[in-house]
């Protein structure tokens, strides 16, 4: 058994997820805070090794956690990337026991995505056209966000060279480095046809979607510009990119849209993640039934 310091350990599976298992640098992001306040936990602790990491010492760190307030959904997060390391130590023979064998993760209770109904999107497309300066580049990116039902991350990295105008199909490289095809709304073509003309010379490594001074756009420009048209016409507390791509999701299953070719065009990994959206559709039913029918 290798006896290794914490944040040595720490490098060496953040660097197994980066050039082994090809994860995206969103999520070694994520993990490496979550396990650097752990070791900072540890260091407190007097543990400095990964065989001095106990059950106890894990139990600590969560009713530290608990004591600041982090929320269920930081604190099963935070669990997971320790998971994660703790296979890595397995795995490498740095350690013999698992010490969150008897550890389970908080139950958490799903929310119910926010959505924004057709008219406010359409809406939303009126309002860019009257006050928007860059009313082309802005429609487009609401239209890929809601039409293509796609990831800022994704929207942001896309390229001239992604998008098939006859095939009518979009090359997507989403997490985990997995590249997906999605459709494209004839709507969705002609608004992206108007806009690559406006632009004029563009090659097809260039960015898809450039910014007002001319750089590729980057997720907090977007989350800028949704929020900015989104508060014109949505009560929503939340109003971020992601409520298209969750309002996208329902809107297709509410119309018949099968589970599975949802799943596909979101690119998610498990279907139950999908799954959370039929949820969506039938308390928008019951809502509507509440209001409607005469015996409700």
């Amino acid at each position: 058994m290798i006896d290794q310091s914490i944040h040595s350990a720490i490098s060496n599976f953040l660097s197994e997820l980066s050039g082994v298992k090809r994860v995206s640098q969103n999520t070694i992001t994520a993990y490496k805070k979550d396990l650097q306040s752990f070791a900072r936990f540890c260091s407190e602790q007097n543990k400095f090794s990964v065989v001095q990491i106990s059950e106890k010492t894990i139990r600590l760190f969560l009713m530290k956690l608990n004591d600041e307030n982090f929320s269920r959904t930081s604190i099963s997060r935070k669990l997971s990337s320790i998971r994660g390391l703790m296979k890595f130590l397995i795995r490498n023979e740095m350690i013999h026991a698992n010490p969150l064998e008897n550890i389970k993760s908080p139950k958490l209770k799903r929310k119910l995505p926010e959505t924004i109904n057709v008219n406010e999107y359409e809406e939303i497309l009126k309002r860019i056209d009257e006050i928007s300066r860059n009313s082309r580049s802005d429609k487009v990116i609401f239209e890929l966000l809601y039409g293509c039902a796609i990831r800022v991350s994704e929207l942001c990295n896309l390229n001239y060279s992604d998008i098939d105008f006859d095939r009518k199909a979009l090359r997507v490289f989403g997490k985990g480095s997995k590249t997906r095809y999605v459709p494209v709304g004839e709507k969705t073509i002609t608004i992206i046809k108007n806009y690559i003309n406006e632009r004029g010379n563009i090659t097809q490594n260039d960015p898809l979607i450039l910014t007002k001074s001319g750089r590729r756009i980057y997720p907090r420009y977007v989350r800028r510009v949704v929020q900015k048209f989104m508060s014109l016409v949505s009560d929503n507390l939340k109003k971020s990119p992601h409520v298209l791509r969750h309002s996208a999701a329902t809107h297709m299953l509410d119309r018949g849209a099968d589970l599975l070719a949802v799943k596909e065009i979101l690119g998610h990994k498990n279907l139950s993640t999908t799954q959370i959206y039929t949820q969506v559709s039938v308390e928008r039913l019951k809502k509507t039934h509440k209001m409607a029918h005469p015996k409700s």
